[in-house]
């Protein structure tokens, strides 16, 4: 199975990098994150029209997460939302069963700052995700994929000082990501690139992606039921294309697992 997961920041915007990332890279499923639509202007037609099944969890202008589905695999008990999340009506997490592989696309609280009251709704969230891949993980394969708004450890940052005081790279995120690899799941980058760089996400400024200011914070989380084969991040999708549009400010990373 090939399996890519995105933040496309305005699936609106990005409609045309995403057929062009499904040209190019003919994933299995696509896990989407920041879709910015509602779920009556979902784009259900033209994915279909692509080859796709498209399952989603809308929050109108904000967050948003989605699954694309080739229409050759099997698609069922999808689930909207995570037991024990802050704020189901955030959209924020869906899940389906495909191919006999349990899917998840999520996206996590991005916390703003350590003494706001959200970063403990971000560490609530990653609680959560802990105790459903714990019940996941032990029902059979299993990947959660999407952006989770934490570097795993200071490679995962272009420069960790510039970070003290910021969200991101506190030892609480980082804990509780922990946690959640520990209840049976792997991060695909770190199994396929022990020591590589593998960032994800850039600023839009300082000419962040040209110098490589960036950080990791995609991952795919896959179960000890699967085999990881490749991981590549695709940066060509984080800069302007022959069109000149504006990218996401995140690049696809590209998963392919295969069971034992």
């Amino acid at each position: 199975m090939r399996l890519v997961t995105w933040n496309v920041n305005s699936l609106k915007a990005r409609m045309p990098r995403v057929f062009e990332l499904l040209d190019a890279h003919d994933p299995d499923v696509v896990c989407l994150q920041e879709t910015k639509c509602a779920a009556e202007a979902f784009p259900h037609l033209e994915f279909a029209m692509a080859g796709y099944h498209a399952v989603e969890h809308s929050a109108g202008r904000w967050n948003g997460v989605a699954l694309l589905v080739r229409d050759d695999l099997e698609v069922d008990q999808v689930v909207r939302g995570l037991v024990g999340e802050p704020d189901v009506a955030e959209a924020r997490w869906i899940e389906a069963r495909v191919g006999g592989v349990q899917v998840v696309s999520a996206y996590v609280v991005n916390g703003r700052r350590p003494d706001h009251p959200m970063f403990a709704a971000k560490l609530a969230f990653f609680d959560a995700i802990r105790d459903r891949a714990r019940s996941l993980v032990a029902g059979g394969p299993t990947v959660i994929a999407g952006d989770l708004n934490v570097t795993r450890d200071d490679r995962d940052v272009w420069d960790p000082a510039a970070f003290l005081g910021a969200t991101h790279v506190t030892p609480e995120e980082r804990a509780h990501f922990e946690s959640v690899l520990a209840v049976g799941l792997v991060d695909a980058y770190r199994e396929v690139e022990p020591d590589g760089t593998g960032f994800t996400w850039w600023d839009y400024r300082m000419g962040a992606l040209h110098k490589n200011l960036g950080m990791r914070l995609d991952y795919a989380l896959v179960s000890s039921h699967l085999a990881v084969r490749n991981v590549v991040v695709d940066r060509t999708f984080r800069k302007n294309n022959q069109a000149g549009d504006k990218p996401s400010d995140h690049a696809p990373l590209l998963v392919d697992v295969e069971r034992h």
